[in-house]
């Protein structure tokens, strides 16, 4: 667990309890007017997706959200951000992630909130392996999760050797 400029941060591979998380995020703090959050599930598809599994470097990745953590703060004057990503073999429905933010306007609960699972998504140093019938495989990065991180004016890191 990180805990930095008001920022939490765990890589688990135990579940969550989202509205336990939410009620410590904002404890407390006679700032805060806004909570938002993103609970991210496994979900299946025609493929016959039975499982996902995902892999991390630990302490690398902890930095890495610890970075966009302190942009989010500096960019939209948010009180506390959440971020919990679960690791190992999750089955189908499992919460995988949850990204919680406190603000004193919903506005920025809102955009902090987006703007930190768009950065997640796209620069955090998590894999992801999709187990099916017909055996397992990892999952590239899509071309749509870019795009959205490129509304914040971050561009997407270059995957070339």
């Amino acid at each position: 667990m990180t805990t930095a400029a008001r920022t939490t941060i765990r890589i688990q591979t135990e579940d969550f309890d989202a509205g336990a998380e939410i009620a410590a995020l904002h404890a407390g703090n006679p700032r805060v007017g806004a909570v938002c959050s993103f609970i991210g599930t496994v979900r299946g598809d025609a493929a016959g997706l039975s499982a996902l599994e995902l892999e991390h470097y630990p302490g690398m990745t902890e930095r890495a959200i610890a970075d966009m953590a302190a942009q989010a703060h500096a960019r939209f004057g948010i009180e506390a951000a959440l971020v919990i990503h679960r690791v190992g073999r999750l089955p189908l429905h499992a919460q995988i992630v949850m990204v919680a933010v406190a603000a004193p306007h919903r506005g920025a609960a809102f955009q902090a909130c987006e703007f930190l699972i768009d950065y997640l998504k796209t620069q955090a140093p998590f894999w992801k392996k999709e187990h099916t019938p017909d055996g397992g495989r990892w999952v590239d990065a899509r071309v749509a999760d870019d795009a959205a991180l490129a509304r914040w004016g971050v561009d997407a890191p270059s995957m070339a050797m």
